[in-house]
């Protein structure tokens, strides 16, 4: 990756330089190479000099005319210059440009892969939304966010596995089994209340009918006080049906469905309580057990097992991480979780270290809440579920592809609104329409050159001289380096805009370039620079998880 090679030139020509006596040998910072907002400056630039200065004793712009001077121009590199205050910037050649286009091609379906990852095992675990009620659409954010992530992280070469957490143990599975049990006898007649702590929604009706269809009279002499055990996972497994039925209808996918119950029957609670125990980080006090979090700077204490002698989510979370880390031995764990657990983040990150884990290997990725207009109505779009908006609606209504990319097009940590009539607007003010429309108008003219011009795999790309061609390469290029970046901070939402910028550089070109002409050379290095566009846009919305349609 040219962003990656440029870090090592510029290191080489500073130290090239000290070795000449233009520069004091000092130690240097790292070097960080970006992209520059305006054009005029160049493709990419460091401020290496202005970070160097004070060590150096010297001006920075001074040092980086120093440095400047010692940047072989050759290969990939046109230009490079210095800039006050004390920039360096650098310009890519157009010739080294133009011939990317063969390497995009080439590259197909693998286009923007990165090795970054070495193939370290990496877990991401999202939605893991409790098995007591349909999936709302804020649990689609998170799909959206997770799903993608693991994705990303894919392509950047980790070997990443996609976990939901089914929650089928603790008070909430609880209150849900009290629940099954009265509608299930208000089936029979029976004059049975919701618990007050239950679950009032009509889906509950849903479920307690499968029950009697498949058990008829079977759980009659039941009592919400003590729901069969059998009774409530058969309840858990069909609200599991129909989550995976929602996940489905928005493309996404899981490799394993980790039940918390097995942390309790497969010894994994009893092994991390004892590392916690044999670590002093177990406390009695007030009838209960707590978790001495203030150990590792927590504000205070938190309880493991209440005075009931039942354990707490807290207590299942760090049994279920200890699995994840210790028996499981993944190198880096990345939960995708809502806001409402915010405040759970940081006594996680505790308890990862209390047993034995660096922290930084737990990343707790917290998504805001989402809003839902038509315009600019509020709406909610489900009665039966409680008055929340559900994922199957959202996806009935706009579709999967609008779903993942509306969902996806805000920062997690920003909350959204959601506009259900732009996501459904076939024209170019709705931005899945728009990258869709590039990426079949693409398809479009290589189907029509295929009738009417000749083949272009011996295309000459040289003759890409054009700004707006490489403006296009130039955007194509950006691909592999935003992977990377999206897979060091976790930020996937950079990917519909990055989508939109390639469509829109696909269409400036296409606007100011004529691609079938009657210069039958050029005719054919522009077809070869829309195949390579197409592959960089058709991977751009894979990643997304979006179809890229032939035709529209």
């Amino acid at each position: 990756m040219i962003r990656d090679d440029l870090a090592s030139i510029v290191d080489a020509a500073a130290h090239a330089a000290m070795d000449a006596g233009e520069l004091p040998q000092v130690a240097l910072p790292e070097i960080v190479i970006e992209r520059p907002s305006r054009p005029e400056h160049g493709d990419y630039a460091t401020n290496l000099p202005l970070r160097l200065a004070r060590a150096a004793r010297a001006n920075p712009l001074d040092l980086a005319r120093k440095i400047a001077a010692r940047i072989p121009l050759e290969g990939a590199l046109a230009a490079a210059e210095a800039a006050p205050p004390g920039f360096i910037n650098v310009r890519l050649s157009e010739a080294w440009l133009a011939r990317q286009v063969d390497v995009i091609v080439a590259s197909g379906a693998s286009f923007a892969d990165a090795k970054l990852g070495a193939g370290q095992r990496v877990q991401v675990e999202f939605v893991s939304a409790n098995p007591t009620g349909p999936l709302t659409a804020g649990n689609g954010r998170g799909a959206a966010i997770g799903s993608v992530l693991a994705s990303v992280l894919e392509a950047a070469g980790y070997d990443v596995q996609r976990e939901y957490l089914v929650n089928d143990a603790g008070t909430q599975t609880e209150a849900f089994g009290r629940t099954l049990v009265a509608r299930y006898l208000q089936l029979f007649g029976k004059d049975v209340e919701v618990p007050p702590d239950g679950y009032p929604g009509d889906y509950m009706l849903d479920v307690a009918k499968r029950v009697k269809d498949e058990s008829a009279d079977a759980y009659l002499t039941a009592s919400p006080a003590a729901p069969p055990p059998e009774m409530v996972l058969r309840g858990v497994d069909i609200m599991v049906e129909e989550i995976r039925s929602d996940l489905d209808r928005l493309g996404v996918r899981y490799d394993e469905w980790f039940r918390e119950r097995g942390v309790y029957e497969d010894s994994v609670y009893d092994e991390a309580m004892k590392v916690l125990r044999d670590k002093g980080f177990l406390v009695e006090k007030e009838g209960a057990l707590w978790f001495a979090s203030t150990e590792l700077g927590e504000d205070k204490d938190n309880v493991v097992i209440r005075s009931t002698g039942k354990p707490t989510y807290f207590a299942s979370d760090i049994a279920y991480h200890f699995d994840k880390f210790v028996r499981r031995r993944f190198d880096r764990v990345i939960d995708v979780w809502g806001a409402d657990h915010q405040g759970h983040v940081s006594r996680m990150k505790a308890a990862v270290e209390a047993l034995g884990v660096d922290p930084a290997r737990l990343h707790i990725l917290i998504y805001q809440l989402v809003s839902f207009r038509r315009g600019e109505e509020l709406v909610r779009l489900s009665k039966r579920a409680g008055n929340i908006v559900l994922i199957r609606d959202v996806v009935e209504e706009v579709g999967r592809d609008a779903a993942r990319f509306f969902f996806l097009a805000r920062s997690a940590d920003s909350q959204m609104e959601f506009d259900l009539e732009l996501a459904k607007r076939q024209s170019a003010e709705n931005p899945v329409y728009y990258v869709q429309y590039a990426h079949a108008r693409i398809a479009g003219i290589l189907a029509n050159a295929a009738e009417r011009a000749p083949a272009f795999d011996d295309a000459d790309v040289s003759l890409l001289q054009h700004p707006m061609e490489l403006e296009l390469v130039r955007k194509m290029l950006e691909l592999p380096e935003l992977i990377v970046h999206m897979a060091r901070t976790c930020e996937p939402h950079h990917l519909p805009h990055y989508a939109q910028e390639l469509a829109t550089a696909f269409h400036a070109f296409y606007t100011e370039c004529r691609v079938l002409s009657d210069d039958a050379s050029l005719t054919k290095a522009r077809l070869k620079l829309c195949l390579a566009a197409k592959i960089a846009l058709a991977r751009a919305l894979a990643l997304m998880g979006v179809t890229a349609p032939d035709r529209m």
